[in-house]
């Protein structure tokens, strides 16, 4: 194992079980794959099925990876502090839309949106725990473990990525080239730790036992 942090999953269901009991009439927003979600100054989005990508332009033009919301992970404008950041949908996503307000008039929302906030900012720090990864191999290894980890779907071979990241942005995420990414990701598979499925999509197939 590179670096694999450990998620709980109760806190996610304690927040899918609030919301389906107290939001179910709320109208959802679908998003198409490859959009652009409105950042609004008072309301923060909630990811019900799908998956976001965070990011930021760098001062050099560059798109830096931030982090990725998926099901029941909150993200919004109130929840950043970098300048010209951006969420952009990787798959077709549904959304929920919740105002600062509401969030601060119930408690048991309040308390469920603390506890997500939470897991996103363990995602935060792991990626920067793989930035101290000297050897780039050793960062992508550790990247694919932890999206597999909080995000994959288990199949026959593994657990599969239903996300699609480019080798650019996983580049951008990992502070080196999108060359680099593509050889590394090339030894991976040819030593079958990591596979394509039908459609493509990568599956890591041997994540180490927590």
């Amino acid at each position: 194992m590179v670096f694999t942090p450990s998620r709980e999953s109760g806190s996610k269901d304690g927040f899918r079980d609030l919301l389906e009991a107290n939001y179910q009439k709320r109208s959802l927003v679908h998003v198409s794959a490859g959009s652009n979600v409105p950042l609004l100054k008072n309301n923060v989005w909630l990811v019900v099925r799908g998956m976001v990508k965070l990011s930021a332009i760098t001062i050099h033009g560059d798109d830096m990876l931030l982090g990725l919301a998926g099901p029941n992970e909150p993200f919004g404008d109130p929840l950043n502090g970098v300048e010209a950041y951006s969420a952009t949908t990787l798959v077709d996503t549904d959304l929920l839309c919740l105002s600062c307000a509401e969030i601060r008039q119930d408690g048991a929302l309040a308390v469920a949106m603390l506890e997500a906030l939470g897991l996103r900012i363990q995602q935060s720090q792991a990626l920067l725990a793989l930035m101290g990864l000297k050897r780039v191999d050793e960062r992508v290894r550790g990247f694919l473990e932890l999206l597999a980890s909080e995000y994959g779907q288990p199949c026959e071979s593994g657990l599969r990525l239903n996300l699609r990241l480019t080798h650019q942005e996983v580049a951008s995420a990992l502070a080196t080239t999108r060359v680099t990414v593509t050889r590394v990701i090339g030894a991976l598979r040819d030593e079958g730790w990591l596979q394509l499925d039908g459609q493509r999509r990568l599956v890591v197939s041997y994540l180490p036992r927590r």
